[in-house]
């Protein structure tokens, strides 16, 4: 028969810390919570539950119900979860859309997601070239200097991207430059990047039933058979391998 476990606790807890965890467990158990509720079921004041269920608010882990004076779930956790599980979903899902993709160019494609500013690649299926592009599962780099990152940052909406311009405008980057770039993505619908070490690479971004950017995917080859009258040919297929990924989504949804 199956027991409880308690979970281990760490050699040096700090007691708010860990009510504040307590108080973010309880909504496993039931929707809406009053203070009197996560006074009793933390053993503490009402003022220290107060307490705490303020900090939680400000930082949106929880909201309060002005009406019903209640507290329930916020935006913070519900899209860290939503998060967690979009970026399982793809990377399982675009997996056999990506093979199929990969064996129709016999170029080298990626799955990347943002971070911040970054792009981690997540997920890549080589060519069968001898020279290909190599697999870069787990690399991460600043979002402006890829494809892949540039085809984010152009469906970012304007108020995000503009924090960004300005912190990459401080770091030396030539902004007029890159604002350029990301206007041209917005009109073909993909990006594309000329690396000094010979490679291009086409990119676009997937998005969920809102109309955001969870991932985006892209094909990279060798300068010589990336030609640009084979490009075209190349993004009708990115695309359709995205909307193929996209409706695939939707459906697990």
């Amino acid at each position: 028969m199956a027991t409880d476990v308690a979970p281990k606790q760490p050699n040096y807890p700090i007691s708010s810390v860990g009510n504040a965890l307590r108080l973010l467990l309880m909504f496993k158990e039931q929707p809406r919570i009053r203070l009197s509720d996560a006074a009793k079921a933390l053993g503490v004041s009402t003022s220290t539950a107060h307490r705490l269920l303020m900090m939680l608010q400000a930082h949106d882990f929880v909201r309060q119900d002005p009406e019903a004076r209640t507290y329930v779930l916020g935006p913070v956790l519900l899209d860290l979860g939503l998060s967690a599980v979009r970026n399982m979903d793809v990377r399982v899902i675009a997996r056999p859309i990506l093979a199929e993709l990969a064996s129709r160019l016999d170029e080298t494609v990626h799955l990347a997601v943002l971070e911040d500013t970054h792009v981690r690649y997540i997920f890549s299926i080589e060519g069968k070239h001898q020279l290909r592009i190599a697999d870069r599962t787990g690399q991460v780099v600043p979002a402006h200097t890829s494809a892949i990152g540039r085809a984010f940052l152009a469906d970012m909406p304007r108020d995000q991207l503009d924090k960004i311009m300005k912190n990459l405008e401080a770091e030396g980057v030539d902004v007029v430059a890159l604002e350029a770039q990301l206007e041209q993505i917005r009109e073909v619908g993909y990006a594309l990047n000329y690396r000094p070490d010979d490679v291009t690479s086409l990119a676009m971004t997937l998005q969920d039933a809102q109309g955001r950017s969870l991932a985006a995917i892209n094909a990279a080859g060798p300068s010589s058979r990336m030609s640009k009258q084979g490009q075209k040919q190349i993004a009708r297929q990115l695309h359709a391998a995205a909307a193929q990924i996209e409706e695939a989504l939707r459906a697990a949804s």
